[in-house]
């Protein structure tokens, strides 16, 4: 008997029906059988499912005598499954990689519940990928296994068939099947849900659904929209026997009214001459399926009335929106009119000499180099009035109490920009922000170049998608001063940034406490043990991939390839912490604790100084750790596709700061053998360290605060000394 049974009901899927094929046959966990059901499908699709049959004994084709839709041919699917968990699977979907592995573990884990809720992510014709909206309602569900009644919040999810895994001997003893009907997903999922005494969440990516450009029967302009109410009335038929579940129908009551209501609501999906009688018959299933006493408000309202009444409603809520809008369009050109004049009756001010403006990441808050800096500039120069600019009010509230702030675009903030005699930032700032004469702008970057930057993306189309470079070399004129860590980044800047800028080879100030041995309570508070072997791996994002995101190995896998006694880090690019990366498996991880997800860390120095090993491919992180001397691993299994894409400055792979591997068996090796820490990887470090930690010698903040916020003179840094070999000194600024 196998784990799952796959059913997945195919009718003109030819164009996509590989792709979901193969997602499913190259799943790392292989216990399973997929019953692919020809829906009498006019096209190639049945040529498809027999030639995929012919060559894996795991698949099962039923070619239907005639066609049936899509419910029935589920139906028909389902008489011949034989595995624990039914998986029902568009044929145009497609399931991530490791998806049924970590199914299958979740499943031991909650002990065979009825039912498991994965997520999901929608995925566009032109590229782009998102993940559903409501997927805290999982990470929220907790290990346990839960009903409706102890978590209703799961009814909030989307109503359909394929973001779940059913236990067969469950649907069996309860007789479900699907309908007829182009929303047959309806009456099969609500008594599911309702019905299951074990429910069990999953906080994973395990499907992309497609969003085919045309959409879907349920987004195309037709009668087939009626059909909705014929669904729901099974809903309300199924609840009407089942006395313990009377408490459900206000809610199926309130959820049916918006679900037609949204159809009713959205300009393309009834024709206009079958709008009110849609809408007749929507109030009328709504008044017969009203619970005595069942308070009735918001927009479902409405159907309490007649139809005229509804269009005066919605025309008045159109006319109010248009009201809105355009009362918006006249504040903020008024509200903008007004923080000009503002600005301007501050720019007529002098400058404050003592004030200094600092902002990183985009306005993300007290981090990297400016963080440094400001430190620095409060310890030994107090009479400088360090004000920090966030991008809103969130933002704000995480910053420590002591830290005076203004919010992007606020008059405050227009106020301390007009003022301030310096800038520090390590992004540029925004286009709207003149420079006044005297005025000091520092720009410290984001750490040493590995790939192409500014003006060099003109020739990577890919890399600079939405990049407006003109705009970012107009910004970037206001630069006085360019932080350097080495020569390299020296040279770099002065390429990439073609203006009229002095670089200063300061050191990175943000690098410090690592040179200096700082200290870190990273293990402490996500309860590593002082004795692991910390083991952190920092990928970068992929230009040739939209999302930004591909997975290079399985984490669970290089978890438990390190073995006891080590602690697998996770971080991810900060500009994949909100997408759907770490729903690809990251975040499913860190909760069972087989991994350390570090990507919300707000100091990456924190994480640098608890890591005992750095692997990466080809983020500038490594160009950081490599001033605290210890191994790095890079891992390069996509080099090529990646300097194709993104262009890169110099061969990290020819250059490298340590063992360099190019496919997951040589990292594993690596870490067996014990080879990551071996008497080459110091020589490589070595090599590496010279060249790109040549000004990190833990006095760069102290260095930018002296140098140029209060004038002073200071001594410029050395480079780093190997054994035996002499360094040179140079000019601490040059043109």
């Amino acid at each position: 008997m196998p784990r799952f049974s796959l059913i997945v009901p195919c009718f003109r899927a030819q164009g996509f029906l590989r792709e979901c094929l193969d997602s499913v046959l190259s799943q790392s966990f292989g216990d399973f059988e997929l019953i692919a059901v020809d829906d009498r499908s006019p096209d190639g699709t049945g040529a498809i499912l027999d030639e995929y049959a012919a060559r894996d004994p795991r698949v099962r084709v039923l070619h239907l005598p005639e066609n049936v839709g899509l419910g029935r041919a589920r139906n028909a699917g389902l008489m011949h499954a034989t595995g624990d968990y039914l998986f029902f699977l568009d044929s145009d979907d497609a399931l991530t990689p490791g998806a049924l592995r970590a199914v299958t573990d979740r499943l031991a884990e909650a002990a065979e519940p009825d039912v498991l809720v994965f997520d999901h992510a929608r995925t566009y014709w032109w590229g782009g990928t998102r993940r559903d909206a409501l997927a805290e309602v999982l990470a929220e569900a907790g290990p346990d296994t839960f009903t409706v009644d102890t978590y209703p919040r799961i009814l909030d999810l989307l109503m359909v068939v394929w973001n779940k895994v059913y236990r067969r001997e469950f649907v069996a003893a309860r007789g479900f099947a699907f309908p007829p009907g182009s929303y047959a997903d309806t009456p099969w999922t609500f008594p599911v849900l309702l019905s299951a005494r074990r429910i069990a969440a999953l906080d994973r990516i395990c499907l992309n659904h497609r969003q085919r450009r045309q959409g879907s029967i349920l987004s195309t302009t037709s009668r087939e929209h009626f059909d909705i109410h014929e669904q729901y009335e099974r809903v309300f038929a199924f609840v009407e026997q089942r006395p313990e579940l009377a408490r459900w129908r206000p809610y199926l009551h309130r959820r049916m009214g918006e679900h037609c209501l949204d159809i009713l609501a959205e300009p393309d999906r009834l024709p206009p001459a079958d709008k009110a009688e849609f809408f007749r018959r929507t109030a009328a299933m709504f008044r017969a399926h009203k619970p005595e006493g069942a308070p009735v408000d918001g927009e479902t309202g409405a159907l309490e009335g007649s139809w005229t009444g509804y269009r005066i409603r919605r025309q008045a809520a159109r006319a109010g929106q248009e009201t809105a809008r355009r009362a918006g369009l006249v504040r903020d050109a008024a509200g903008a009119r007004a923080r000009s004049g503002w600005a301007a009756l501050h720019a007529c001010r002098p400058l404050d000499p003592n004030l200094v403006v600092y902002s990183a990441s985009s306005h993300r808050g007290v981090l990297g180099d400016p963080a440094a800096v400001h430190a620095k500039a409060r310890e030994i120069a107090p009479q400088l009035r360090g004000v920090w600019v966030v991008r809103d009010a969130e933002t704000a509230a995480r910053l420590p109490p002591d830290v005076e702030h203004v919010i992007m675009g606020s008059r405050r903030y227009l106020e301390v920009t007009a003022r301030a005699a310096f800038f520090v930032n390590d992004v540029n700032w925004p286009g709207a922000l003149a420079k006044r004469p005297g005025s000091v702008h520092i720009h410290t970057h984001q750490g040493t170049p590995l790939k192409y930057l500014g003006a060099d993306l003109r020739d990577r189309p890919g890399a600079r998608l939405g990049f407006d470079v003109p705009q970012m070399l107009r910004r970037a004129d206001r630069w006085d001063y360019s932080l350097v860590a080495n020569r390299h980044s020296e040279l770099v800047w002065e390429r990439a940034y073609p203006c009229h800028f002095t670089s200063v080879r300061t050191g990175s100030p943000r690098n410090d406490v690592l040179v200096n041995g700082g200290d870190s309570d990273f293990r402490r508070r996500h309860g590593v043990p002082e004795t692991d072997v910390v083991v952190l791996y920092a990928p970068t994002r992929r230009d040739y991939r939209r999302t930004g995101h591909v997975e290079r190995f399985d984490l669970a896998r290089f978890a438990a390839d390190l073995g006891k006694g080590h602690t697998l880090v996770v971080r991810l690019h900060p500009s994949l912490a909100n997408g759907p990366a770490r729903g690809l498996g990251l975040a499913e991880l860190a909760r069972r604790g087989i991994v350390v997800d570090a990507t919300d860390e707000p100091h990456l120095t924190d994480v640098l100084l608890a890591a005992d090993v750095l692997v990466t491919d080809y983020s500038a992180v490594m160009f950081d750790y490599a001033g605290l001397d210890r191994p790095i691993v890079v891992h390069a299994d996509d080099w090529p596709a990646y300097t194709a894409s993104r262009g890169t400055y110099i061969d990290i792979t020819a250059e490298p700061p340590g063992h360099v591997t190019h496919s997951y068996r040589e990292l594993a090796w690596l870490f067996a053998s014990g080879c990551w820490r071996d008497e080459e990887s110091a020589r490589l470090r070595a090599d590496f360290r010279a060249r790109y930690c040549e000004f990190d010698d833990g006095r760069a903040a102290e260095r930018v605060v002296r140098t140029l916020l209060l004038g002073e003179p200071m001594p410029e840094p050395g480079a780093v000394r190997i054994p035996g070999q002499a360094t040179e000194r140079d000019a601490l600024t040059s043109a």
